[in-house]
Formats: structure tokens, C-alpha cells, sequence
């Protein structure tokens, strides 16, 4: 699974190192480093390529009469893109998608458990500043997902 933040440098041609870790995953559970990338509103995801293909079957059970499926299709898959590592562990983020999240210096990589996040730093320590500021209600609401309500206490 993947788990953890990590900072890495964007190269000048737009390559980011992926963790060991996050390479350990890739090859240990899935048997490949092939992952696709696409665009959420704040951030890009990175799926391996066997979640993604569970994902796109879940995408094919939304009728397609819901104008709502369809804008949400075509904004997720519609910049989708297969990357592969290349030998030294170097991913390359597609120009369209850097240019649009500004990803030209530092990104900070997510781990998601099956699949992973690419932030712009500055908008992910906005993001868990707002996290922060609310966790006991978002703590109310992902209680009540487990069978004995204990999410966060310890």
C-alpha cells in the first residue's frame, strides 16, 4: 500500500524521482511500474495500472443519462496518461498537467494507499491546514464508516 508524504525536485525536464517505497509497492503488489496519471480539481493522481483498470470498470456502471457521470468521466479520464518510471526510478509528469498545477520545482507525493497524490506543496499544506482546523467533524463523519466507531481514538 501506499503510505507517506514525500517531497522530491522536478527536474528540468519535468521528471520527479518516485520513493523507493513507492516503487517497493509497484513492483511487490502489481508486478509492474506502469501507473496512470490524471488530474483531480487540486491535485494529480497516480493509480497503478491494476487499480486503475478496477476503476474504470466501477466508471462503465454509471448510466450515462447522468450529465454528472459524464462531466465526471470526461474531466478524470480525459487527461489521463500511461506513464512508465524509467530505469533510475524517474517519472515523467505530462507537460499539460505540470503546467496546469504548476509542478515546476518541488511536488509533494501522497501515498493513498492504492493509489498516490501529486500536490503542489504550498496547496497541500493549505489543504492540511484546513484538515486541521476541522478534524474533530471530519473525525465524526470517517467514524461512522467503521463497525465500532473508533476511527481516530487511540
Amino acid at each position: 500500500m501506499f503510505r507517506g508524504k514525500f517531497i522530491h525536485s522536478v527536474d528540468d525536464k519535468g521528471r520527479i524521482s518516485l520513493p523507493a517505497r513507492f516503487r517497493e509497492v509497484l513492483r511487490m503488489r502489481y508486478g509492474s511500474e506502469t501507473l496512470i496519471i490524471t488530474n483531480l480539481p487540486e491535485c494529480l493522481v497516480a493509480y497503478p495500472f491494476e487499480e486503475w483498470k478496477k476503476l474504470e470498470e466501477r466508471l462503465l456502471s454509471i448510466p450515462w443519462s447522468i450529465k454528472e457521470g459524464r462531466e465526471f468521466i470526461r474531466y478524470f479520464l480525459g487527461s489521463a496518461e500511461e506513464c512508465q518510471p524509467d530505469k533510475q526510478g524517474r517519472l515523467l509528469l505530462p507537460q499539460a498537467l505540470r503546467e496546469e498545477y504548476n509542478l515546476h520545482r518541488e511536488v509533494c507525493l501522497l501515498g493513498m494507499l492504492t493509489y498516490f497524490e501529486i500536490w503542489h506543496p504550498e496547496r497541500l499544506k493549505e489543504r492540511f491546514k484546513d484538515v486541521k482546523e476541522n478534524f474533530n467533524q471530519i473525525l465524526e463523519t470517517v467514524n461512522s464508516y467503521f463497525a465500532d466507531g473508533k476511527a481516530g481514538s487511540s
